[in-house]
């Protein structure tokens, strides 16, 4: 990638940390939002990583972004909640559900809270994670604005709305499955516009609903599986409305304002899931379970014998020892801003 420069985890962290304090969120709020850039970044989710960080000091200084919110849990259920994230960041508030998820799956085998109020909340991928390390599996999901078209539609109508699942392993990184429902997301058009490259083809829309791929031109997105299956991605993207906005309360979709002009709060809404595999399978027989089903699946044979079967998550990790030797890549724009 051209002009990229790389640092050091260790480096970045308190960067990103008092940049966004300086912006006015609080040192918890900065410091609960950082972990999330990080993992992104970490993980190889540049997208959703660091450089967002100063798209999150915008809204903050802008006042689109509650520098001070009052966070609400509300229970409803012996296994259910609703929090409130009083238009602050998104990422305490979402750490926040997922642990009351978790919380609640200990007590009953299964907890979901949903979230209302709140705004962009990076990569999904962070939250489910959560309930792996604490040995549940984790379900989070975000609902977005209208960014990507119908299936063969011209106009966008759903968020790139992500769906992320993360389950533990034994002596294993956890088994880690995120995704946009998108073709991509729209925040790597961005990071492609920074980085001067070319889109890959059916990603992307022009303003007039034709496909492009120029990062410049770009202004809305296919769903996944593109102008001939793309009728999945789009279904997919109506679940993720369901359960994080629907159920919520949140605002749907094509109804969040959005683009540079754009006034008022988001009222986007996340949906998170806890399960307790003792009380299904048993821990043991999960453990049992999941080890020999992960090593079938990556002993299974491949087209390329040069190549390997790899599990959801595989590449994510081997990305992360890979940058814990390499370094974070920053992108020029985001290197300028942070000041690094």
């Amino acid at each position: 990638m051209p002009d990229v420069r790389y640092f050091p985890e260790n480096v970045l962290e308190p960067v990103i940390r008092e940049f966004l304090c300086q912006a006015g969120a609080s040192p918890d709020d900065s410091a609960q939002t950082t972990k999330a850039l990080l993992h992104a970044s970490r993980t190889g989710v540049d997208s959703h990583g660091v450089r967002l960080a100063v798209y999150y000091a915008r809204l903050l200084r802008s006042g689109r972004l509650n520098a001070s919110p009052h966070r609400q849990v509300r229970h409803t259920g012996p296994a259910t909640a609703l929090l409130d994230a009083d238009h602050g960041l998104a990422h305490p508030a979402s750490y926040l559900a997922m642990n009351e998820a978790i919380a609640l799956a200990r007590n009953a085998g299964i907890g979901a809270v949903g979230v209302m109020n709140s705004t962009h909340f990076g990569a999904a991928g962070a939250y489910a994670l959560e309930a792996a390390y604490q040995n549940m599996i984790g379900i989070s999901t975000c609902n977005a604005e209208s960014l990507v078209s119908l299936f063969q539609g011209s106009i966008p109508f759903h968020g790139t709305n992500p769906i992320a699942m993360a389950a533990p392993v034994p002596d294993s990184n956890p088994w880690l499955l995120d995704m946009a429902t998108s073709s991509i997301p729209f925040n790597r058009v961005q990071l492609y516009r920074s980085l001067g490259i070319t889109l890959p083809e059916n990603v992307a829309l022009d303003s007039d609903g034709q496909p492009t791929r120029d990062p410049q031109k770009a202004r809305f997105l296919e769903p996944l599986g593109g102008p001939e299956f793309g009728f999945k991605g789009a279904a997919l993207a109506g679940v993720v409305t369901l359960l994080s906005a629907i159920l919520t309360g949140a605002t749907c979709d094509p109804d969040i304002p959005s683009g540079p002009d754009a006034k008022g709060p988001s009222n986007i809404g996340h949906f998170f899931i806890a399960l307790d595999p003792g009380r299904f399978v048993g821990q043991t027989g999960y453990r049992t379970a999941i080890t020999h089903y992960l090593a079938a699946l990556r002993g299974s044979p491949a087209r390329n014998p040069d190549q390997r079967i790899m599990a959801p998550g595989d590449r994510e990790w081997a990305e992360t020892e890979k940058r814990a030797r390499q370094g974070i890549p920053v992108d020029p724009d985001t290197t300028a801003a942070l000041g690094l």
